[in-house]
């Protein structure tokens, strides 16, 4: 019994300092990118700021393609993505709808600097970064689909529109593009974001 204990208390602590060396590669990333933004992410560097050895990052994430899979789920989760994903749930499609844009703006407002380097770092690393991005927007694709189809059920959509078109249009609405062209390029605060967009989400799709 004493010995099963010890087993278990040694696996539990080798899984904490796992987890914590886990959170230090992925900071290190983070900083990395907010204080470096025009410069590539090298591996080393990153070892060196976590300070771990080059493979005990390999060890923790896999790949480099790894490593940013796992950076973009931390944002993700850190941004509020559970939040969102309640807002967007609610039972009344329209107020889903809000919450669900709401939400994504707040994610992208949270991460806002290093959202934008990794966008622009996935066109010159297509396979880790760009592979990254690529599933974040895959997830981001089936949940607008999810609102779009919710509004149809619920008969919120006009007439002339499609569970489809409405897809798409909150696809344009809800990415990170379209939500920096109005916080950054015109400077409007996170509330004025989110108001410009559901209320363009409202009035080109709703009765």
């Amino acid at each position: 019994m004493l010995a099963m204990a010890i087993r278990k208390y040694e696996q539990r602590l080798r899984a904490e300092a796992a987890e914590e060396t886990r959170r230090r590669i992925l900071d290190a990333v983070y900083e990395r990118l907010r204080a470096a933004p025009s410069e590539p992410v090298s591996i080393d560097r990153i070892a060196q700021l976590a300070r771990v050895a080059r493979p005990t990052v390999y060890l923790a994430f896999g790949s480099r393609a790894g490593l940013f899979e796992a950076l973009g789920a931390d944002l993700l989760q850190r941004g509020g993505f559970e939040r969102m994903l309640q807002a967007a749930a609610h039972p009344d499609a329209r107020e889903g709808l809000r919450g669900g844009i709401r939400g994504v703006v707040d994610m992208y407002a949270a991460h806002r600097d290093v959202l934008r380097v990794l966008s622009s770092m996935a066109l010159l690393d297509a396979d880790a970064v760009g592979g990254a991005v690529q599933r974040l927007e895959q997830g981001r694709s089936s949940g607008m689909a999810y609102l779009a189809q919710r509004l149809a059920d619920q008969g919120v959509l006009r007439p002339d529109v499609t569970a489809e078109r409405a897809a798409n249009l909150l696809w344009l609405l809800t990415s990170f593009d379209s939500f920096d062209l109005l916080y950054t390029g015109r400077a409007l605060s996170v509330d004025e974001v989110a108001k410009t967009l559901i209320t363009t989400a409202e009035r080109s799709l709703c009765r």
